[in-house]
């Protein structure tokens, strides 16, 4: 059973700690002293958010999922580990831009 135990934690991804978004690049920092750097570019909604808008986050699940309310973005941790980008379509990004 403690086999099964620690195979589990080593699974489970680690947490964000600390989030900041420029103009160019989304930086998570993760608990286990790692930071993820990926291009803004693959959220668009972080995109065109305002710096204000981007520095408003929330840590969500305990610190494994990112979410902005005022730009209705959330993005899982999990998700940044693999290199996933949005997946929101063309049509619900143009309805949600053109709403701003």
């Amino acid at each position: 059973m403690n086999g099964m135990l620690s195979v589990t934690m080593m699974m489970t991804p680690p947490k964000a700690i600390e989030v900041s978004v420029t103009d160019d690049t989304l930086l998570v920092d993760l608990e286990d002293g790692r930071t993820i750097s990926v291009p803004i570019g693959w959220y668009p909604r972080l995109a065109h958010g305002t710096p204000v808008e981007r520095q408003n986050y929330q840590l969500s699940g305990g610190g494994r999922g990112i979410y902005w309310p005022d730009l209705d973005e959330d993005i899982g941790v999990d998700g940044l580990l693999l290199g996933k980008q949005s997946t929101e379509s063309a049509a619900s990004f143009a309805r949600w831009l053109k709403q701003r």
